[in-house]
Formats: C-alpha cells, sequence, structure tokens
C-alpha cells in the first residue's frame, strides 16, 4: 500500500485496537469510525463538485495523470534539457545580438575597492 503498511498490518492493528477498546465500546467506535468516513466522502464529492464548477467543461477533458507530480524525475528532466538539441539559429542569432549590445554599451564606471590593503574590516560582536 503506502509507506509499508500492507492490509495484513492494517488487519493487525484493528484487532489489536479492537481487544484493547473491548467488546462494550467497540459498537460506538465503530459507528463514529462509519460517521468520519461518510463525512470524508461528502467533503471530497464537495470538492469536486466545487472544482467541476469553478472549472466549468474543461473539467473531463483534463488529463490528471500528466499533473501527477510523482512522474517528475529532476534528473530526467535535466538530462532531456541538457540532451535536447536547440536550434543553431536561434542561439547564433542571441549571440549575435548579445554581441551587439555589448559592444554598444557603455562602459561601467570603475569599482573602488571599499578596503585599501592592510585595512582590517568592520567587525560586529553582536552579529556572530
Amino acid at each position: 500500500m503506502f509507506n509499508g503498511i500492507t492490509i495484513e498490518k492494517l488487519l493487525l492493528i484493528g484487532v489489536i485496537a479492537a481487544l484493547l477498546i473491548g467488546p462494550e465500546r467497540l459498537p460506538r467506535y465503530a459507528e463514529s469510525l462509519a460517521r468520519l468516513a461518510n463525512r470524508a466522502r461528502e467533503m471530497m464529492q464537495g470538492a469536486r463538485t466545487r472544482m467541476r464548477d469553478e472549472m466549468g467543461p474543461d473539467f473531463d477533458e483534463v488529463d490528471w495523470r500528466k499533473l501527477d507530480p510523482r512522474q517528475y524525475d529532476p534528473r530526467r528532466i535535466i538530462r532531456e534539457a541538457l540532451l535536447d538539441d536547440a536550434p543553431t539559429a536561434t542561439v547564433r542569432t542571441m549571440a549575435a545580438a548579445g554581441a551587439a549590445a555589448a559592444a554598444t554599451a557603455a562602459a561601467p564606471p570603475p569599482v573602488t575597492p571599499a578596503f585599501r590593503a592592510g585595512d582590517e574590516p568592520p567587525f560586529d560582536s553582536e552579529a556572530t
């Protein structure tokens, strides 16, 4: 099932819970569990209905398996992006545009160092 919990383990947990609860309180707990399950089902139906109302007729056309986050493997996405052949014309055009922009841009002002050689940088004893 999920996270290593199998049907056998769930049944064992149920039997232990039934023994701990006892025959007097077991019907009440079973009834409250049934009410909880019904409420959860109603909430899911309400969410589905609300989503269908908000999305309109497109709701039935959505391929929900395509939107499953478990299918996204970052390694596969990066591998496909790196192996994907980029159109060479686009790359050359972008490189030429970048070179032209760099040639026409004004030179940036010279950066003056904040500290001269031998100066000690300020130290904030409260920040460490």
